[in-house]
Formats: C-alpha cells, structure tokens, sequence
C-alpha cells in the first residue's frame, strides 16, 4: 500500500494564513514528504469555494512542485473535464510530465458543483459522453501523429497535440469515482479509481470490491504494459508520537474540514440533477453525516485516522487489508500549522510507512 498525500489549498479564516503563505507551506511540504519516501502528491481542482479550496489552477501550482522534487509522484485529483477542453487537459499534463521527467499522475472525472456548470457554461446532463469523448481525444493526442475525431461534443480533423509526455503512451490515468457504475466504467477503460473522502468506509469497500470484479472481468491476466488495478482511498489523518495531543490537535480542524466538505457537496446531494442519480441516494446519509461531524464518528466510519504511531498502523490495517493501492492522506485537513503537519509526514514516513512496505 502506497502513502500519498491529497491537498486541497485550504485557506481557513481562523487559521490567519492568507493564500501565498498556504501556497509556500504546501510546497515545503511537497518537498519534504519528496525526502521522506512519499508515493504521489495530489492536487483537486475546484472553483469559488472560499477557504475550503483555493486549488483552481492545479496544473500552475504542480509545475511549481515539479521544481522543487525530485522522485515524488505528482498528481491532479482530478481535471474536470466538463469545463476543460481535452486538447488544452492534455498539452498541458503533457507539459507537466516534461518539466517533472515523467512524474505525472493525471486524475480526471466529471465534478460535481452545479454552480461550476453554470459559470463554465456545462451540462451536468452531458458529463458522461463529454468525459467519454475527451478520454478519446487525450489518448489520441497523447501519442505521435495527428487527431481525427468526430462526437457530438469534440470535432478535431488532423490536429496535432504538442507536445508529447515525457511518459510513453501518457501518464497513468485515473478517474474520481462516486457511484458504483462510474467504478465498473473506470475498469472497463483501464483506469485506476479515486475514492473521494466524503464516502464512508462501508461504502467504499464495496466499491472497491466491484471496481476489482470488474477490472478482472474486462481487463482479464495480461493488461497492456504498465496498466495494473489501482484503487486510491482519500482520508483525514494526523499521527504524532503523543496520540492524545494528535487527538486535541485534530479534533476543531477536522470537524471544520468534514463540515466544509459537506457543504460543498450538499447541492448536488439535495436536488436532481440528470446523470447524478446515485449522489441522491447519497443524500439519504446526510443525517448520519450530519452528526458524523465528530472527531471519533468521523473515524468510527472510517473517514479519519488520528493517535499515535501504534494507534494508526492498527487503524490503517484495514484498508490494506481490503486491497487498497494508495492512500491518499488529507495531513491536518487544510486546517493545521504547517509545522504540526511537518512533524505529523516525519512520523509517519519514519514510523508507519515501514510496517507497510512489501
């Protein structure tokens, strides 16, 4: 099981950090989860979510990592294609895996803001086929020669997509993944999927159980080069060495970070929207999620993990156990001084990580 981490570029108003302080703590600790042995740093990308995100432009912030790493994986968590054209998706993570030598991993996936849709001028109604066509036109323009496409959305005649990833056919690819059939799709294409921290562990479990059914039913024993299952669970976490202080530290910063979360998924969760029927059926859990809230239901549900080294290694088991390829770990939630969330990365690359190396 890998250990990445997952940013938000949270700017929280009670922490007193303004948006470039959040940018160069970020970045110092990119660099320094690159030192200890960290898999991927991922980035979202979301619009006009005061202090919860500030991540609009993630493609500007990972070229900036890119610079100060060097083995760290770099990701997008995710590209929402809706509202970014697939041409302009693929120079640009192909830009990206250049300036890194190959670094990329590039998450994309249909977002879930109607107020987004609205301003970007989208349909929420067409965000399967629109994904499904500019998935078409990315692997095409990703490899040498010309792109001829014709979909009701994307009509390209022998354009040539400059320039080319550094990683040949493309980077990996991975898709943000809520309702059950989004994850039978994603094997389908060969995809890896990412769980997104709002779904309870219960839940995501049986995903990831569908996802690997699938995965073997469609891409059977002998997947194309470098193309293997990959399933990424987004937590919250803060382990320090002083589980009871990782506890008090933890409990206002996450509380106000699932708070957030659950804000901003709210519209879609309440009200119909074409093509996002299963988030309806989500919205049933926002009692429960409601009252979740809290420190010790958000990690009875497995959403959160905090306490000491010993305390999470036992925690984590489970998630290994149950065939998960990456965790992508929210450190301190956006809402933690960057030195508690250094001193957190130290402990679990020192501490942790070894009992999970094969």
């Amino acid at each position: 099981m890998q250990f990445d981490l997952f940013f938000e570029l949270a700017v929280p108003g009670h922490t007193g950090r303004c948006e470039r302080e959040v940018l160069a703590d970020t970045l110092s600790e990119i660099a320094l989860a690159d030192e200890l042995g960290f898999t991927t740093a991922w980035v979202v990308e979301h619009h006009f979510a005061r202090e919860y995100s500030h991540s609009s432009a993630p493609e500007v912030f990972l070229g900036a990592a890119s610079q100060r790493t060097s083995t760290i994986r770099l990701g997008h968590a995710v590209v929402v294609l809706p509202y970014n054209h697939a041409v302009r998706v693929a120079e640009r993570a192909a830009t990206l895996d250049l300036l890194c030598q190959g670094r990329v991993e590039l998450g994309v996936g249909r977002g879930f803001s109607p107020t987004e849709y609205l301003v970007f001028g989208a349909d929420m109604a067409d965000s399967r086929q629109i994904v499904d066509e500019s998935l078409s036109v990315m692997r095409e323009g990703f490899v040498e020669g010309s792109v001829d496409f014709a979909g009701e959305h994307y009509r390209l005649d022998g354009v040539e997509v400059l320039p080319k990833p550094a990683q040949r056919p493309h980077p990996p690819m991975w898709t943000a993944a809520v309702s059950p059939e989004t994850y039978t799709w994603a094997a389908k294409e060969g995809l890896g999927a990412l769980a997104g921290p709002f779904k309870p562990w219960f839940l995501v479990r049986q995903d990831l159980k569908a996802y690997r059914r699938a995965w073997a039913e469609h891409q059977g024993d002998s997947p194309e080069p470098g193309a293997n299952p990959r399933f990424g669970m987004t937590i919250g976490l803060l382990c320090l060495p002083d589980g009871d202080r990782a506890r008090e530290l933890a409990r206002e910063p996450f509380t106000w970070y699932y708070e957030r979360l659950l804000a901003q998924t709210r519209p879609v969760l309440e009200r119909f929207q074409e093509s996002y029927a299963y988030y309806q059926k989500l919205g049933r859990l926002q009692p429960l999620l409601k009252r979740a809230v809290r420190l010790s239901l958000l990690e009875a549900m497995g959403m959160v993990v905090v306490g000491s080294p010993q305390e999470c290694i036992r925690k984590l088991e489970k998630y290994r156990e149950a065939g998960v390829d990456h965790l992508l770990l929210a450190v301190g939630a956006g809402a933690l001084p960057t030195e508690v969330v250094q001193e957190s990365l130290q402990t679990v690359a020192e501490q942790v990580m070894p009992n999970f190396r094969d």
